[in-house]
């Protein structure tokens, strides 16, 4: 424009280039009280990612919209932590063999109804897995953990102790 003395009219039709495109001037906006904001809040509330921290924001009369607010989000490093997942058996399982004889391998298994009335009992069975023999039924409203190491030692005490007792209940 000052070289060739064009107006600016004319200078951004040559250069088909739009006169508010010329004309904008950023706003600097100063981002320094939402960035701590934002960083306050997220140290609060530990499992809110910026989509419900850029809602709390709003509340509080300091709104952005949610790009700008995903934008410092990342710029400050305020990622929520991935929940892991279960953990799981590491490694090969051997298969489990098969008793040779009797008092080999005992099997726990905790069964549950409910009575007409609705009130709920348990049953503790333990078979022998060798000669399929019920060595124990235990029925109660409630099997505390001591109650069934009761039973157990009294079984153990009248028939020998078993070289593995297997159950399938993961607690």
């Amino acid at each position: 424009m000052e070289v060739h003395e064009l107006s600016e009219r004319r200078a951004c039709k040559l250069a088909e280039l739009d006169r508010s495109t010329f004309q904008y001037e950023k706003k600097d906006g100063d981002d320094a009280v939402m960035r701590e904001r934002l960083r306050a809040l997220a140290a609060t509330r530990r499992r809110f990612g910026y989509r419900r921290l850029g809602i709390l924001l709003d509340r509080e009369g300091l709104g952005a919209n949610h790009k700008k607010v995903f934008r410092i989000y990342q710029e400050e490093g305020l990622a929520v932590k991935r929940r892991r997942g279960r953990k799981r058996a590491v490694g090969t399982r051997s298969p489990m063999h098969l008793p040779e004889g009797p008092n080999q391998r005992w099997s726990l298994d905790f069964v549950s109804d409910a009575l007409s009335d609705g009130r709920r009992f348990r049953t503790l069975c333990v078979v022998d897995d060798f000669t399929r023999e019920a060595l124990a039924t235990v029925v109660d409203v409630s099997l505390s953990g001591i109650r069934v190491a009761r039973e157990l030692s009294r079984l153990i005490d009248q028939r020998g102790r078993p070289q593995m007792i297997v159950s399938d209940n993961v607690l």
